[in-house]
């Protein structure tokens, strides 16, 4: 692992959030996380796939599923460095390759917006880990020097709230119940999931940045939320922009915990199915190509 020498300011709070009280929250329900998640990240890599003996830079690693995942297209020829800014993520995802016998695997502490990442590479790919940033050009600029020229990058983002509508529910009944709070002092999570839902601006972005050929493809899918509807509201309860505004709340949305979750029950009812309850996703298959 290597230590990320230049985290910037304005991410500062980002990283704090990502490598503390979320780190915690993702571990609890992983189990939703990354069953949910993998069905959007199959399709981006099915239609965009790394090549045998290529070397890939996986953004916002996290667990290190997607790492792993990569690591076996290319094969043991080829290197797949996952980059993550919350340390704690980076150690677990070192220690699941570790015992998963990885050896075509890295892992990098580092904050993709500032950081040196350690190019160059054939490619880049990201299953939402690139909404984050406090400033998406920057960031998707230092991506862009990590490749080589014509270098492919594949990203993973949400399309907008409407189009996934048991996030927009949650996040919808919980600011009925809860007041916004601002100045919190508590860390946050950045622009957050969806900054990077509207098309025009995405593609913006990628040119400004230095990439050419942009393009986004919707991909929809339904998803497990949870295995059964206390699974999937305590799992709105804790990450999202549903949670996000309980936590930046604090003690007054805990006070007002039983309407919160007749709330919640309420809007994710109606996605409660045999063996789970499962919700329509929607999210953009972002490629781009190092100008």
């Amino acid at each position: 692992m290597v230590p990320s020498t230049a985290m910037t300011d304005a991410n500062a709070s980002t990283v704090e959030a990502w490598n503390t009280v979320l780190f915690e929250k993702f571990i609890r329900f992983r189990h939703v996380v990354t069953r949910g998640l993998r069905s959007h990240g199959d399709a981006a890599i099915e239609r965009h796939p790394p090549t045998v003996g290529s070397r890939v830079l996986d953004l916002g690693s996290g667990f290190g599923d997607t790492t792993q995942q990569l690591a076996e297209h290319v094969g043991p020829q080829g290197e797949v460095v996952g980059v993550d800014c919350a340390e704690r993520f980076v150690r677990l995802a070192e220690k699941e390759a570790t015992a998963a016998g990885r050896n075509n695997v890295r892992f990098l502490v580092a904050d993709a917006q500032t950081d040196d990442l350690k190019g160059p590479y054939d490619s880049a790919f990201s299953r939402f880990g690139t909404m984050f940033f406090a400033s998406a050009v920057a960031a998707l600029r230092n991506i862009r020097r990590s490749l080589k020229p014509g270098g492919q990058l594949t990203m993973v983002c949400w399309r907008k709230r409407e189009d996934n509508e048991f996030v927009h529910a949650a996040e919808v009944r919980v600011r009925a119940v809860v007041p916004a709070r601002q100045g919190s002092g508590e860390p946050t999570c950045g622009p957050g999931p969806f900054s990077m839902a509207d098309e025009e601006r995405v593609k913006s972005y990628l040119l400004a940045a230095g990439f050419s050929h942009p393009t986004l493809d919707r991909f929809d899918a339904d998803i497990r939320i949870g295995d059964d509807l206390s699974d999937a509201v305590e799992c709105a309860m804790a990450l999202g922009p549903a949670g996000e505004v309980l936590r930046l709340a604090g003690r007054e949305a805990e006070a007002l915990r039983p309407r919160v979750l007749q709330a919640l029950n309420e809007a994710l009812s109606p996605f409660l199915r045999q063996g789970g309850v499962f919700a329509r996703s929607s999210s953009w298959i972002i490629s781009a190509r190092a100008a």
